[in-house]
């Protein structure tokens, strides 16, 4: 068979699991602008976001096997990249360990400042944030997550992510 950027999904995902060189490269050809965004969103340059979207598509192309056709392959790339990523934050970024017993529940930010931004503009300025905040605001503010999911997946304080939330956010 011969592949494309206009074969379906199926069709890569079948290509690829044979180990179709060209399969494979249709495959990160189709996904890679949504990917790589996820994977600028944790680092501070194009070069470290292509190595996480290339140890990405790595893992990938070898568990395609567990991948079960719930017509979500763009959902289950992302989920791997966005892993990766958290993997290569915790093995190269160091927190500030804070300590703050009187650390308040999740609340929703509001920055009336943020509407009026452009995306490219706000990805500019959330790449200029150290690696230890950018990381935190991503997972909180872009992502959804929750202070307490945040340090467990980043393995620090609670009170540390609070804390770096409301310095941004401030």
């Amino acid at each position: 068979m011969k592949y494309s950027i206009k074969s379906t999904d199926n069709e890569l995902i079948h290509g690829c699991r044979q180990s179709n060189r060209l399969a494979q490269k249709c495959l990160y050809e189709r996904f890679f602008g949504k990917m790589f965004g996820i994977a600028m969103r944790y680092t501070t340059n194009q070069e470290e976001a292509l190595d996480i979207l290339n140890n990405s598509f790595l893992k990938v192309f070898t568990s395609l096997d567990k991948y079960e056709d719930n017509n979500n392959l763009a959902g289950w790339i992302a989920k791997i990249v966005f892993n990766t990523a958290i993997d290569f934050v915790r093995r190269n970024t160091k927190y500030r360990q804070v300590m703050d017993f009187n650390v308040e529940n999740d609340s929703p930010v509001s920055n009336d400042s943020m509407d009026n931004l452009q995306v490219e503009d706000l990805y500019r300025l959330i790449q200029k944030l150290p690696a230890a905040s950018r990381t935190v605001f991503n997972l909180y503010v872009i992502d959804g997550y929750k202070h307490k999911d945040i340090s467990e997946m980043l393995e620090i304080s609670v009170g540390t992510t609070v804390n770096d939330c409301r310095a941004i956010c401030l």
